[in-house]
C-alpha cells in the first residue's frame, strides 16, 4: 500500500490550499495511492487563515475594523479549537482591501491592532497574527495605539517568512506599496524616529530584531510588547502536525504553489516542506501554476519533480479557470509516471 502526504500552499488567485490539496489527492487516489494524508499549509501570509481553520475546524468571524485607508470594512478573522485565534494582517491592513490607490505615508495597521484586541476580548487563549500581504509601513504604531501597546496576559506569535529588520522595511517593501524614491526615504527616517520611541519606552530594540520590518515594521513593533516572532511555515506545519505526519515515512510527497520561483525555496511552503520531506519521502513532486525555469532546474537537479498548470492549459487564463481540474490530472500523471 502506498503512501502519500499531500500539502500544498495556496494556489494565488484561484485554489486554496485545502482545494489543491483535495485535488491533487483525488488524482493519486485515481493513480492507486490508497493511503492519503492531506495537509493544506501556508507560511504566515494571506492564506494562512484558510489553511488553518480548513486543517483543524474552528469558527469563523467577522469584526468591524479600520481598513489601511482609514475607512471602516468588515474583517475575517478564526478561533481554533483550544482557543487559539489566527489573524491575518492581510484581512485587516492589506493591499486587497485597500480603498482606492494606495497611500503608502498613510497606510494604517490600525485595524490589525484592532483585530487583535477583538480576539483577546473574545477570551482567545493564544494569537497568532500572520503578516504578510501588508499595504502600511507605519512601523505599526497604529496597531500599537489600538491595543493601548499591550496584549495583558495573552501570548502572541507573530507568523513571518522573512528576516528583514526593522529600519529596511520601507526601502526593501516600500516601492511594493506605491512608495516613490522620495517617499520611501521619509518612511525610512519616520521608521528611525519610531525605534527610537520603541526603545525609550519599552525598553525594547526593534532595530536588532530578525524579521522586526515584516508588514512594514509591523512585526517589531509586536515584538516590542512582547510578542514571538516565528518562521510562518513553522508555525502554520507545527499547528496541523506536518513533523508527525512525515515521522512515518511516505512513497509520493506532493506540495505545490501557484507560481514557483526563487522566493519558494526561501522560507515558503514549497522550499520548506521539501527539505522537511528530504530524508522520508521516496518521491518528491511540485505541482505548481507557472514555474521558473531556473527554479525547477534547481529542483530537478535534487530529483524532485515538477509539474506545471500552465502545460496542460491552453493559456495563462485556462490554467487559472480549471486549476482543480488540471491538479487533478497533474496528479494522476504521478502516479502513471511511478508505476512505470
Amino acid at each position: 500500500m502506498l503512501r502519500a502526504i499531500v500539502c500544498p500552499d495556496k494556489f494565488r488567485g484561484s485554489l486554496r490550499a485545502a482545494q489543491a490539496a483535495a485535488a491533487i489527492a483525488r488524482g493519486i487516489e485515481r493513480g492507486g495511492v490508497t493511503s492519503i494524508v492531506q495537509l493544506p499549509l501556508a507560511d504566515g501570509g494571506e492564506g494562512s487563515l484558510d489553511a488553518l481553520l480548513d486543517g483543524l475546524g474552528g469558527s469563523r468571524r467577522v469584526t468591524a475594523v479600520t481598513g489601511p485607508s482609514g475607512n471602516q470594512i468588515d474583517a475575517e478573522w478564526g478561533m481554533l479549537p483550544g482557543g487559539i485565534a489566527v489573524i491575518e494582517m492581510a484581512r485587516a491592513s492589506g493591499h486587497a482591501v485597500v480603498n482606492g490607490a494606495n497611500d503608502p505615508l498613510r497606510a494604517t495597521s490600525r485595524g490589525t491592532g484592532e483585530l487583535i484586541a477583538a480576539a483577546i476580548r473574545g477570551g482567545c487563549k493564544h494569537v497568532i497574527v500572520g503578516v504578510g500581504g501588508s499595504a502600511t509601513t507605519d512601523g505599526g504604531l497604529a496597531a500599537l495605539d489600538a491595543l493601548k501597546w499591550s496584549f495583558g496576559a495573552t501570548p502572541v506569535t507573530v507568523a513571518c517568512d522573512v528576516t528583514t529588520r526593522f529600519l529596511d522595511a520601507a526601502r526593501v517593501y516600500g516601492p511594493q506599496k506605491g512608495a516613490s524614491p522620495a517617499q520611501v526615504a521619509l518612511l525610512s527616517r519616520r521608521l528611525a524616529v519610531l525605534a527610537d520611541t520603541y526603545r525609550e519606552r519599552l525598553g525594547v530594540d526593534v532595530t536588532v530584531i530578525d524579521g522586526g520590518g515584516a508588514a512594514g515594521g509591523l512585526a517589531g513593533a509586536l515584538a516590542a510588547i512582547g510578542a514571538r516572532i516565528e518562521p510562518g511555515f513553522d508555525v502554520i506545519a507545527n499547528a496541523v502536525g506536518f513533523d508527525d505526519a512525515l515521522a512515518l515515512g511516505c512513497d509520493l510527497f506532493i506540495t505545490g504553489e501557484g507560481m514557483l520561483d526563487a522566493s519558494s525555496l526561501d522560507g515558503k511552503v514549497v522550499g520548506a516542506a521539501l527539505d522537511g520531506a528530504a530524508d522520508v519521502a521516496t518521491h518528491r513532486v511540485v505541482i505548481c501554476g507557472a514555474a521558473d525555469a531556473a527554479t525547477k532546474a534547481v529542483l530537478e537537479a535534487q530529483g524532485v519533480t515538477v509539474l506545471t498548470l500552465t502545460d496542460r492549459a491552453w493559456d495563462t487564463n485556462d490554467a487559472f479557470t480549471r486549476a482543480e481540474l488540471l491538479c487533478d490530472e497533474a496528479a494522476y500523471e504521478v502516479c502513471a509516471t511511478l508505476a512505470r
